[in-house]
């Protein structure tokens, strides 16, 4: 009986853990479509500022205020922007497959478990 209890604090505790990748898990896929949503947003704006003449004006909202900006440093900016956004998405891409491993890992520890539980009750049912 005591070996039951065992087993299943330890099957909640997998449960918890479980619970809080999924969470991560969850997590990881807003800030994901964050990231696209901005990456789609700056790559529309390169190809807005590559229609540009050389020497068209540029302005930046810095706040309440418009500044102007050099067409080249303008570019330049989106392009970071851009290069940024990816680093991140492929960081995020990353973690989500070490969390999506980690999940696949629990769910199988605690299908093992629920089974020594059961097999556990049943040799009891027997005696």
């Amino acid at each position: 009986m005591a070996a039951v209890r065992e087993l299943q604090k330890d099957l909640e505790a997998k449960a918890n853990d479980l619970s809080k990748i999924q969470k991560d898990i969850s997590k990881n896929h807003q800030v994901r479509k964050k990231y696209t949503i901005q990456l789609g947003e700056n790559e529309l704006v390169l190809k807005e500022l590559d229609l540009l003449n050389d020497d068209a004006n540029v302005y930046k909202l810095i706040g309440p205020v418009l500044v102007k900006q050099d067409l080249a440093e303008a570019n330049a900016n989106v392009r970071k922007r851009i290069e940024y956004i990816s680093a991140e998405l492929k960081r995020l891409d990353s973690t989500l497959q070490d969390l999506e491993e980690k999940q696949n890992s629990k769910k199988e520890a605690i299908f093992k478990l629920q089974q020594r539980i059961q097999s556990l009750q049943a040799g009891k049912d027997k005696a």
